[in-house]
């Protein structure tokens, strides 16, 4: 049995390193992002990376990238930031990103694949536009549902709405691989890494480096329990926003993680301190990117960037921030094989 798959919206190659890990061929990843395309390739072979909006994807473009294989599947992940809980709470107004997963649902109607698999935030779930999209797959087999990522052994706190659509028979994701008591720990994934303080880099791994921490924000993470919040510090080095009513409730900021749970989820600023609770465990700094890939399930050698290049924490952050885990990728494949044997 063979299947050919192209990823829509691949970023860095998160999911097709996935899909290509648990079985099946991927012939294609679009992104409009061009920074994508290095990691993309060069941690995929046999993938090419095509620079353009999903927008402007044609039917007939979409279908030249399927080989002559016995099935095939597209694969995708628009961009959430206009479903999730932060920038609703920001009040940021996304609308305009709509547009991405109504283009997906359109050629997913128009190209008429044989398995369509869809990645997204939890709150999508609960948005119109979700309905709009399922109403593509008006003669799919559908199966959708929230999924503790844990439970696949990604060491990550993560839930994912995960979303398998066929045109064969139903479909469903394969079951948990691990139970509530069998969660994959910090410790057991970034605990023999070399040691860094803030602001050192691994001289053999450009992306294993640390940005460098303000004297205050120093103190601030000595002062910092793994677990606890900014509330266990003195008065002294709680930040006035912190101190106005409107700032109490956000607790899950300057923190450190513990190394006997999973992390908490990577967002596109999880290599600062301050953003969320993103503070080593042990070391006065926060994760470096290396780590926030690993917790993504990236491979300890995935590159980001091409040799000689130094990491731009800002740029490299959100790409590994907002990437599909590469489990989450082997878990759909490995579902899909399964549906189609």
């Amino acid at each position: 049995m063979q299947v050919s798959c192209v990823d829509l919206f691949c970023g860095v190659g998160g999911l097709t390193h996935g899909l290509i890990r648990g079985g099946l061929a991927v012939e294609a990843g679009i992104d409009l992002d061009d920074s994508c395309q290095f990691p993309f390739e060069a941690n995929n072979a046999g993938a090419r990376f095509i620079q353009k909006s999903v927008e402007e994807v044609s039917a007939s473009e979409l279908k030249s990238l399927f080989e002559a294989r016995d099935y095939t599947v597209l694969a995708g992940c628009a961009p959430c930031q206009p479903f999730s809980n932060y920038s609703r709470g920001r009040g940021e107004r996304n609308e305009g990103k709509w547009a991405l997963l109504k283009a997906f649902g359109k050629l997913a109607e128009e190209v008429r694949p044989d398995v369509i698999t869809m990645e997204n935030v939890p709150e999508l779930i609960k948005h119109e536009v979700f309905n709009d999209f399922l109403k593509h797959l008006s003669d799919y087999y559908l199966w959708f549902d929230i999924v503790d990522c844990t439970r696949f052994g990604l060491p990550q706190q993560r839930k994912r709405l995960v979303l398998l659509a066929s045109r064969i028979k139903p479909i469903s994701l394969i079951p948990y691989t691990h139970d509530t008591s069998q969660k994959v720990t910090v410790r057991d994934v970034i605990g023999q890494l070399p040691p860094l303080n803030s602001g050192e880099s691994d001289p053999n791994d450009p992306l294993h480096v640390a940005s460098k921490l303000t004297p205050k924000n120093i103190e601030r993470i000595r002062a910092s329990k793994p677990g606890g919040t900014w509330r266990d510090w003195p008065d002294h080095l709680i930040a006035n926003c912190h101190k106005k009513a409107s700032g109490t409730t956000y607790s899950g900021v300057y923190g450190r993680m513990e190394w006997d749970k999973p992390s908490p989820t990577m967002t596109t600023l999880c290599y600062g301190y301050g953003n969320g609770r993103f503070g080593h465990p042990e070391a006065d700094r926060g994760i470096s990117l290396r780590e926030a890939a690993i917790f993504q399930s990236f491979p300890a050698e995935y590159e980001f960037v091409k040799p000689g290049e130094r990491p731009q924490f800002k740029k490299i952050g959100r790409l590994i921030g907002n990437a599909v885990p590469v489990r989450l990728g082997e878990v759909i494949a490995e579902s899909i094989k399964l549906h189609l044997e």
